[in-house]
């Protein structure tokens, strides 16, 4: 099966990564040729990050709420529990701690296991309102799933070569010319921005695997040699020779 690879760079507390990784999975079932590979993306890999984004952590709140109101009309699901996050008294998580859980269940089960801890922790913040930057709450999220021995991933989140995994990622989306997120990198050589409809993304997917698929298997192009020798040919089912 010619299989399509699909860099998929997306942070743990970006709005329209959301409705962008159920859609991806929705795909997936359409066009199972697709070869999704999960990369990390910080959009504020700290809290002071926050702070001088947006000149401070009540103002970063405020801000990002609108990005959920927009996110909410993206989402086929309609899931962002906006007024629930509204009442919550942290301000809002950083992203390098939820990254890193992710990162961690990647190495240890693949990407089935990234994409599964990534969307936890996804649902944890934006349906629960949960502050995934807080280890405690990290912590007990990969506890209560059962796909994962909690004490190995506990190990390997705080192993520095999974932050350093992390930080490869992000390297690698400044050498992709990433700069916003949800975004895809195909084969490579396409990228594609924003959390984009269902059957746009199938539709594009399947002409990028039906090239693939005529570029492996190319047709042999005629040689103008200036003339054409004898031979035999098949026409209307009759052999026929010049």
């Amino acid at each position: 099966m010619t299989q399509l690879k699909v860099e998929f760079f997306h942070d743990v507390i970006c709005s329209f990564c959301f409705p962008m990784s159920y859609r991806m999975r929705e795909v997936k079932k359409q066009v199972p040729e697709l070869n999704i590979i999960h990369r990390s993306f910080a959009l504020a890999p700290t809290q002071n990050d926050l702070k001088l984004m947006f000149g401070s952590l009540e103002k970063a709140k405020e801000e990002i709420m609108s990005h959920w109101e927009q996110a909410n009309q993206n989402d086929t699901l309609h899931r962002f529990n906006i007024e629930g996050m509204k009442e919550q008294d942290f301000i809002f998580p950083y992203s390098m701690n939820g990254l890193r859980a992710a990162k961690a269940a990647g190495i240890i089960g693949g990407e089935a296991m990234y994409w599964d801890v990534f969307d936890i922790l996804q649902t944890a913040l934006f349906v629960d309102n949960l502050d995934i930057a807080d280890e405690a709450v990290i912590f007990n999220l990969l506890n209560a799933y059962e796909g994962i021995d909690f004490e190995t991933w506990k190990s390997v989140y705080q192993n520095n070569d999974t932050k350093i995994a992390v930080e490869s990622d992000l390297q690698l989306a400044r050498n992709y010319g990433v700069n916003s997120v949800p975004s895809l990198i195909i084969e490579g050589k396409y990228i594609v921005n924003g959390a984009l409809p269902e059957a746009q993304l199938v539709k594009t997917f399947k002409k990028l695997i039906a090239d693939k698929k005529a570029e492996e298997k190319p047709q042999p192009l005629p040689l103008d040699l200036g003339q054409e020798g004898e031979a035999c040919n098949f026409e209307d089912g009759k052999w026929k020779c010049d």
